[in-house]
């Protein structure tokens, strides 16, 4: 395939073709030029073209991320990449390039309008997260196989498609196929469909689409119940009670229990397996509904500590804003009396007092900062008391039903030594069965080999016992201090520097304009 760029010199989108396309497609006249001057903030920038400039590989976007509208045709564009940033694009041209992969649309779920004319794309696909395409031109491309255009059926918002000039098009009855597969679709290769077409298009194809719609609603059905199981292990992850809702521990118990498993083989052995899963089983779900319920005291400790954090702030911040606002207001008319004196005694009376003033306004926010200080500490010590108390709690209650798990094995235990000893006796005896297996046969050659079995089998049970309950409560527990140590950064040392930073900011800058008003009046 011959490359445009075989005879162009390729370009790349760096800081100053980004900075020109701006200024180029910016404001005008006296608004440009004060845009200009105080420079553009990428992030502001809601438009951008950067067509027609040989670009070979998109990147450096990162910046734009207000951005709705990106017009990147008529380049040597050969891959969609570097685009996830732009979370906020309705609008994307990339017609008239190299692509041949529909691909790095991902994060692009508002896209309404993609427009991927004259490419070398082969296939529609890739598209999942474009929920909300309702425009899209794929014409002039190489799509050959009809049955792509199923991979649109999931765009319910999808009125104009743009398809012409493929391999598929010249397929028989294409345009009834798309009318009566894309039912919702108003408009193909810039023509409307209209209600006549659609109705012959159905009947045409009617057994097709009704049996790809039971096909679609049986995929739909199978992912939502699939997204359910997600979230509801995700629950259980988050409550450390995964799976404990069945019979797993017990599974587990013998998954690695090579001698368990042929001394369950001894006759007998089977019923008394019974009992002993059913009590396990029923161990593990009154600790997982117990469990269920801790996670949501904890989720609602939690949510309230976040509310009385904000509501904190919130007020905090309100009550800085007012005293900025009453010493703007003071400072505004202060700055029109000096501007009407003459005599420099008086304006150095009220420079004077204008920097108390900035001064007392330090005194105020720093005061403000403080007090918030106090108010977040104590909070978070209230917070981290309680979620203590709340681990706690659960962790004794998880050590507790683990322990009847450990009742329950050793009672198993028991009858195991039990069972297996008239096993042996039996075995002395011929009285055994011939059809039990070679690998029951050899551990009951002797009490010392078929005890050590036993011993073994009681070892691996207890042992996932003890796995079970650590990995609960390390996990919880390194769950409490990270949310702690988060809280504690993020919300006492990052948040306080931070706003100490800004309120210095502040009153340097009040006080860079006292200096200018001090320089003016000894003028």
């Amino acid at each position: 395939m011959s490359r445009l760029y075989d005879t162009v010199e390729p370009s790349v989108i760096d800081e100053e073709m980004l900075h020109k396309a701006v200024e180029e497609q910016g404001p005008k006249d006296e608004a440009g030029k004060i845009a200009k001057k105080e420079g553009i903030n990428f992030a502001d920038v809601l438009s951008l073209r950067l067509d027609f400039k040989n670009i070979l590989k998109i990147d450096n976007l990162w910046e734009f991320t207000s951005l709705t509208k990106l017009q990147l045709d008529n380049n040597i564009i050969e891959k969609i990449e570097g685009l996830d940033v732009l979370v906020n694009l309705l609008w994307l041209d990339l017609s008239f390039n190299n692509i041949e992969v529909i691909e790095g649309l991902s994060k692009l779920t508002k896209l309404q309008d993609l427009t991927l004319y004259n490419n070398h794309i082969s296939k529609i696909e890739n598209l999942e997260a474009q929920v909300n395409l309702e425009v899209f031109s794929i014409g002039n491309n190489e799509i050959k196989d009809i049955k792509d255009i199923l991979n649109l059926r999931s765009f319910t918002k999808l009125k104009t498609l743009n398809i012409g000039n493929n391999p598929v098009c010249q397929e028989e009855n294409f345009k009834l196929y798309v009318a009566a597969f894309l039912p919702n679709l108003e408009f193909l290769d810039y023509r409307l469909l209209d209600q006549q077409t659609k109705v012959a298009a159905y009947e045409k194809y009617q057994n097709q689409v009704e049996e790809q719609n039971d096909k679609d609603n049986k995929a739909k059905t199978a992912a939502e119940n699939e997204e359910k199981l997600k979230e509801l292990v995700e629950l259980q992850q988050k409550a450390y009670i995964e799976y404990l809702d069945t019979d797993k521990l017990f599974v587990d118990m013998y998954a690695d229990d090579p001698e368990g498993n042929k001394l369950n083989e001894i006759p007998g052995v089977d019923e008394m397996l019974v009992f002993f899963k059913e009590k396990l089983v029923n161990v593990c779900k009154e600790l997982f509904n117990f469990g269920l319920q801790e996670y949501e005291k904890r989720k609602a400790e939690v949510d309230m500590f976040w509310e009385c954090v904000n509501e904190a702030k919130l007020e905090n911040k309100q009550e800085g804003m007012k005293a900025i606002a009453d010493f703007n207001s003071k400072k505004k008319l202060i700055f029109l009396e000096i501007q009407s004196l003459t005599d420099s005694k008086l304006m150095e009376a009220k420079l004077r007092g204008y920097n108390d003033m900035i001064s007392q306004l330090w005194d105020k926010l720093m005061g403000l900062e403080l007090q918030l200080v106090d108010q977040l500490e104590e909070i978070i010590k209230d917070f981290d008391r309680n979620m203590q108390d709340l681990v706690g709690v659960f962790l004794e209650n998880v050590q507790g039903y683990l322990t009847q798990a450990r009742e329950l094995e050793n009672m198993h235990n028991e009858k195991m030594i039990e069972m297996a000893t008239t096993a042996l006796e039996k075995a002395a005896k011929n009285e055994l069965d011939d059809d039990i297996s070679e690998d029951l046969r050899m551990l009951l050659v002797d009490k010392d080999t078929v005890m050590n079995a036993v011993t073994s089998s009681h070892d691996v049970h207890l042992l996932k016992i003890d796995n079970k309950e650590d990995d609960i409560v390390t996990r919880i527990n390194g769950w409490l201090k990270n949310m702690i140590t988060s809280i504690h950064n993020e919300e006492e040392i990052k948040r306080n520097r931070t706003r100490v930073t800004e309120i210095n900011h502040l009153i340097d800058h009040l006080r860079e304009e006292s200096e200018g008003l001090d320089l003016a009046a000894g003028h």
